[in-house]
């Protein structure tokens, strides 16, 4: 008997949870990957839909291929974070549903149908593509998917040629990691990061033997390391669309954590991130080596 999709984390007590659930959302390490199941293959799903439209649909598009015909879907999303959306992108691909509203979310019910409309288009437009015009790979829903991030880019003006084992927290498409590897002297780097699409993304990009990666929850799981020579991140401020600066504090805790002693950590942030009080509070020395654009640039000294 086949079982049933899970995608994404499900709100307590919002909707029924199949006992027989398989996660599929990328942003979960160690979930089974979606977009390699067999068409037709699962027999429900429950699904936390991604707030940003070209990605929901995308999702939506492989949940509703690994389903076989008539089963049942719950899809849910915020109100204000795509919910009020749902049922026009369910029905664009044929799903008749029926929306109601419960604690702040719209939840949307009904089943796979037979002939799943306009679904080429949505994975076409979703997928994992080529930006020639940037050297990388990029993916709707990951950071700054289609463009050179502006803290990014600031660390990578500050930043000298390092040498050694260097660790990239937040990997991303692989931008850092590959401006990192432009050094001879680096023998390897290692990028991690929470979502299965940025590694993929990263892989893409970055064709240097050096590089490898780490799918994987930073702030939950660290990296079980203390032997990198530096690490560069701009790490995440927001969880689920809101602003949580304890998620950028954390990862700086698991950089100190990671770091040989006198290790360096290469820093960047926005202005307002009160980020200063970790780095003296895990670190032996930290120098502010840049400000500009609305972003700061720190090197920190285990």
């Amino acid at each position: 008997m086949s079982r049933s999709l899970i995608y994404g984390d499900i709100p307590t007590g919002l909707v029924d949870m199949p006992h027989d659930g398989v996660q599929v959302s990328p942003l979960h390490p160690g979930a089974v990957t979606l977009d390699a199941l067999k068409e037709g293959s699962y027999s429900g799903l429950v699904m936390r839909a991604p707030s940003n439209t070209i990605e929901r649909r995308h999702e939506i598009a492989l949940a509703l291929r690994a389903l076989a015909p008539g089963s049942p879907l719950t899809i849910l999303a915020p109100k204000d974070k795509g919910g009020t959306r749902l049922a026009k992108d369910l029905q664009g691909f044929g799903v008749r549903v029926s929306d109601q509203p419960k604690r702040h979310h719209r939840i949307c019910q009904g089943t796979r149908p037979e002939a799943i409309r306009h679904i080429e288009e949505a994975l076409a437009e979703g997928g994992l593509r080529p930006l020639p015009d940037l050297g990388i790979w990029g993916q709707p829903g990951l950071f700054s998917w289609d463009r050179i991030d502006a803290g990014t880019q600031a660390l990578m003006d500050a930043l000298p040629a390092l040498s050694g084992r260097i660790a990239d927290f937040g990997c991303g498409a692989g931008v850092l990691s590959r401006f990192v590897l432009q050094s001879p002297k680096v023998t390897a780097v290692t990028g991690f990061d929470l979502d299965r699409r940025a590694i993929a993304a990263a892989h893409k990009t970055i064709a240097d033997p050096r590089f490898s990666s780490v799918w994987v929850d930073l702030v939950a799981e660290g990296t079980g390391e203390q032997t990198f020579d530096a690490i560069v991140m701009n790490p995440p401020f927001h969880r689920a669309g809101i602003e949580d600066q304890t998620l950028g504090m954390a990862m700086i805790g698991r950089a100190a954590e990671a770091l040989r002693p006198g290790g360096t950590l290469w820093l960047t942030a926005n202005r307002h991130l009160p980020y200063e009080a970790v780095l003296k509070a895990r670190f032996a020395s930290f120098t502010l080596k840049s400000e500009v654009q609305g972003f700061k640039v720190y090197q920190a000294i285990r």
